[in-house]
């Protein structure tokens, strides 16, 4: 049955939701299950199959982890700045660094393609529950059905790939209860058309990082294009010459990455207690030594400068979420909910019958999981010992039939598998040697170094020794070597005298078997539960409601409005004139100097056009770079973070203060037309 967004939406999907589904302004919404319901009852505004398309097709999700959107008739897209990061180093050199220049492409004869970014636009979907579950007859072995489930999504991704041209990939939803088939069209021709400078993209550094007020013009534009020229999209979103005002209904259609709403308790308490205390000292750990790699030299500093920045995101996302888990009013919350369902179907007998272990089902998987989550989690964190790996894996799983191969490597996979292996992107030699030194040091750390697995990776050197020697021994920066490896096959691999290769092969059984086991023994186990769980709430509290996320297109709604905090009010908005008040302030400190360019050009600015403001859409890691819209599908705004309260959302929504922020489109504009000079990049965005 057919449930996308075009000619085929069921109006069925249009209903009321049960009332009891989201509180307040809750929700990731699918577009083939959108809240109109909810939105009809609350702001009286109906959203029409014709707007959901629009909506959806103006969309993307890009391959550095981010969401984007079309934007003009000629294939332009915005996004944000830290979105586009990857690609705006990939383009950098040490004479030219455009993370510090910033870059404006007057013409598009001299917009930059990027080589190692894609953008997917998701097209239609279908429902595919019946097939994939029909693979597994009830009954049968939790790791033997998933196994047998994950063959029929190879299948079904294969065929429905040839018989339509477009990517595809089944999706699972509300733990494994559905299974939808999401179709894209793929652009790989990406070229930057313009990006400003990091330190006002990144005003406030990691200090401002998930905090409000926020002063950031985190954006950055590229251009798709199709057989060397522009693609004009059937679908693209116009901007709002007035943007948003306080009180305002705004949407907020993006690829929010993953949650954990619907984790049970046990599983909570394992991220709490074993999970998160490992997570949070990598990245401590991994922090500490990139600043010290950074503080080497300039150069240091800034091929390591997205590893950093990226890192210091993390863990101050994860401090966030680690202190939801350790909040006892929290985690009670969730305890008293899943009691209620509990109860309820253990006071059904055919509930109890059908559904009624699941949650001790988690909770022994979970258990079981402690034995060994640091093995599974063990890995070497590169760019090349992951080319190697690519490399060794796609010897041993291409001779395989699709259907029965790693899902990564399954036919409808291997185009953007190849596209990131044979990327041009440039790699090097300091910071690959420092992660492998660091990865090695930290297994050595963690199992001891007389550990067997240990002591053949290290390979009886030391970890820093052991990782230039695979560095600087390596001949995997250059591609020709890539597709000769791969295009040889398992012989190739074989004869291969390449340190990056051997070390790969030698440790990738082990790696393999870890994580089978946790594929069978944790993985599988658990999504027949909350399969089984999500049946239950659908029988207790109705079906409508929205899955936990799955980096896929979702769409949140919310007003634009301010908060309090320590007791007082927080605007909505914040402006140029206080962009220019915080630099004074901080004046000396790094993350608050602003590009010389803005300096100069503060007197052509109008100091009161909003800057960045707050909404209270619902949305996690993953909406960076979202378009934030009206009701007429105007761009308004640009989602680029959220601020502390928002990110305990992860595991529990609440009613609190938590907000999205957002570039405001009228900054936008006046950056774009008075800070860079870049006229026809504003007419390009404000024509009709």
């Amino acid at each position: 049955m057919r449930v996308g967004t075009g000619v085929g939406l069921l109006i069925s999907m249009l209903a009321a939701l049960c009332p009891a589904a989201a509180h307040a302004d809750e929700g990731m919404w699918l577009f083939s299950n959108p809240p109109t319901g909810i939105i009809k009852e609350k702001f009286g505004i109906g959203l029409s199959p014709q707007w959901l398309e629009h909506v959806q097709k103006s969309a993307g999700r890009v391959s550095t982890g981010g969401s984007a959107s079309f934007v003009s008739a000629d294939g332009l897209v915005m996004t944000n700045h830290h979105v586009g990061m990857p690609a705006l180093a990939d383009l950098s050199t040490p004479e030219i660094d455009l993370l510090e220049t910033g870059f404006y492409a007057k013409t598009r004869e001299l917009e930059l393609k990027c080589p190692n970014l894609e953008m997917n636009v998701l097209w239609e979907v279908e429902d595919v529950t019946e097939q994939v579950k029909s693979a597994a007859p009830p009954g049968m072995p939790p790791a033997d059905a998933h196994a047998e489930r994950r063959e029929t999504i190879s299948v079904l991704e294969s065929e429905y790939e040839k018989a339509t041209g477009l990517d595809c990939q089944v999706v699972t939803l509300y733990g494994g209860e559905r299974y939808h088939l999401y179709q894209y069209k793929r652009f790989t021709d990406l070229r930057l058309a313009m990006a400003p400078e990091k330190s006002i993209a990144f005003f406030g550094g990691d200090n401002d990082n998930f905090e409000y007020p926020r002063y950031a013009l985190d954006v950055c534009f590229f251009r798709v294009y199709e057989n060397g020229e522009p693609y004009h999209p059937q679908h693209y979103l116009s901007w709002s010459k007035t943007g948003a005002a306080e009180g305002d209904l705004v949407f907020v259609a993006g690829h929010p990455g993953h949650t954990q709403r619907h984790a049970t308790a046990a599983h909570l308490a394992f991220m709490r207690d074993v999970e998160m205390p490992v997570r949070m000292r990598d990245f401590w750990r991994r922090e500490v030594q990139l600043q010290t790699f950074s503080a080497r030299d300039y150069e240091f500093a800034r091929i390591a400068d997205g590893h950093l920045t990226g890192i210091q995101n993390a863990r101050k996302a994860y401090t966030a979420i680690s202190a939801g888990l350790q909040d006892p009013l929290l985690m009670n919350r969730v305890a008293e909910n899943e009691k209620r369902i509990r109860a309820a179907v253990e006071a059904n007998p055919e509930y109890k019958t059908h559904w009624g272990g699941a949650w001790d089902d988690i909770a022994a998987a979970r258990n079981h999981y402690r034995e060994f989550f640091l093995r599974h989690r063990a890995g070497i964190h590169s760019t090349l010992f992951g080319i190697a790996t690519h490399l060794v894996r796609l010897a041993e799983e291409l001779p395989k039939p699709s259907a029965e191969r790693l899902p990564e490597y399954t036919d409808a996979n291997l185009d953007a598998l190849y596209s990131g292996l044979y990327s041009q992107s440039p790699i090097y030699d300091d910071l690959e040697i420092d992660q492998i030194a660091c990865d090695l040091s930290n297994m050595v750390e963690t199992f001891s170094g007389d550990d067997p697995f240990v002591k053949r990776a290290l390979g009886d050197l030391s970890p820093r020794a052991r990782a230039e020697s695979l560095v600087l021994g390596c001949t995997l920066m250059d591609v020709s070597v890539r597709k000769a490896l791969a295009e040889g096959g398992a012989k190739a691999i074989a004869a291969s005298d390449d340190p990056m290769i051997r070390f790969a092969a030698d440790l990738d059984p082990d790696f393999r078997a870890w994580r089978k086991k946790c594929e069978d023994e944790v993985e599988a186990i658990e999504r027949d539960a909350y399969a089984r769980i999500a049946s239950a709430r659908f029988a207790i509290d109705g079906e409508r409601v929205y899955p936990g996320a799955t980096f896929t297109l979702r769409l949140a709604f919310g007003t634009v409005t301010g908060y309090s905090e320590g007791g007082s009010l927080v605007s909505p908005f914040t402006t140029f004139q206080g962009l220019y008040e915080r630099a004074e302030a901080r004046r000396g400190q790094k993350d608050y100097a602003l590009p010389e360019r803005w300096l100069k050009r503060k007197s052509r600015l109008d100091l009161h056009t909003p800057l960045n403001f707050v909404c209270t859409a619902d949305i996690a890691g993953g909406n960076s770079g979202s378009p934030v819209i009206n009701e007429d599908a105007e761009v308004v705004g640009l989602i680029f973070d959220v601020n502390a309260p928002c990110l305990a959302h992860y595991i529990a929504y609440a009613d609190d203060d938590g907000r999205a922020v957002a570039v405001d489109v009228r900054a936008i504009v006046e950056a774009l037309g008075r800070v860079y000079r870049a006229k026809p990049l504003v007419a390009e965005l404000l024509a009709r």
